[in-house]
């Protein structure tokens, strides 16, 4: 099936709301020129304008994309009884540990979270942890995690376009998320993340990395439209100005979905280069 392209949709959804393109930018404060411009496809809505537009049009986010939500792919794979990517913590939280250690209760932000293992990990380990997921079957099974560990935190549902943070946090955390988010999104999302991050803090992300060489994962075929790979590098160049603790590409192996297969990763942990000197 075909996807209509943002600037389409917009279009559509405004004409089929009866409203002009003076109408649709009166109500989110900015020039009838935007809009245009959004429907001609020559600019993009803002990130942090993505919400605002969707509840004008009476639409979610993931439509304005062009694609219907993945809630209900992940919520197929979350399912089943077991734990979809097992029960260990993601190698790159061990990283983070030993970068700010939780010498007392710092703020952990992960987004993307799934079926809570990372999230969990953290706030076993002493740190204060909030996760979201889109999928309500891994937030469930999350919670149940969390309640099995006899440990807190503070799981929600929410959708990784609709979602901003309002606070900050000492520790922004994301792995195998952000192949979610369209190029033209990227530069203002890393930016939104890096400006809610304490003086004292950090980002761990991770990316997956398109390479003509490693065969696609056997359960990407659930949302292949959806999915837009990172290319090499691009990730490292969105935090320029933080100092760089861990920068590296790798290819590793993965049995999710249960059939042994290989991803290529871009991982970078990052600080602010004012708070380089400042003793954990």
């Amino acid at each position: 099936m075909d996807h209509l392209k943002t600037g389409e949709v917009i279009n559509k959804k405004r004409k089929e709301l009866g409203l002009t393109q003076a109408q649709l930018a009166k109500s989110l404060n900015i020039s009838f020129q935007s809009v245009s411009k959004w429907e001609n496809g020559t600019a993009y809505p803002d990130i942090e304008m993505l919400p605002k537009l969707a509840s004008a049009l009476n639409t979610t986010v993931d439509a304005l994309l062009g694609y219907p939500s993945v809630a209900a792919d992940y919520d197929s794979r979350y399912h089943a009884e077991g734990y979809y990517w097992g029960l260990m913590p993601n190698r790159i939280c061990y990283d983070i540990m030993k970068l700010l250690p939780p010498v007392k209760p710092y703020r952990v932000l992960d987004i993307g979270c799934g079926e809570g293992k990372d999230a969990v990990f953290f706030s076993k380990c002493g740190y204060m942890v909030t996760a979201f997921d889109i999928s309500k079957q891994g937030i469930e099974k999350a919670k149940k995690l969390a309640d099995h560990n006899q440990t807190e935190v503070t799981f929600f549902k929410a959708d990784l376009f609709d979602y901003r943070p309002d606070t900050e946090y000492d520790i922004i955390f994301s792995s195998g998320v952000l192949h979610f988010l369209p190029p033209a999104m990227r530069e203002e999302f890393c930016n939104s993340l890096k400006s809610h991050t304490s003086e004292i803090g950090l980002n761990a992300l991770n990316v997956f990395v398109k390479k003509p060489f490693i065969n696609r994962a056997p359960d990407r075929s659930r949302d292949e439209e959806k999915r837009h790979p990172w290319f090499s590098g691009e990730l490292f160049g969105y935090y320029h100005d933080w100092l760089f603790d861990i920068c590296k590409e790798e290819i590793f192996d993965c049995t999710s979905g249960g059939i042994p297969h290989k991803h290529c990763m871009d991982t970078l942990i990052a600080r602010k280069a004012a708070a380089s000197g400042t003793d954990s």
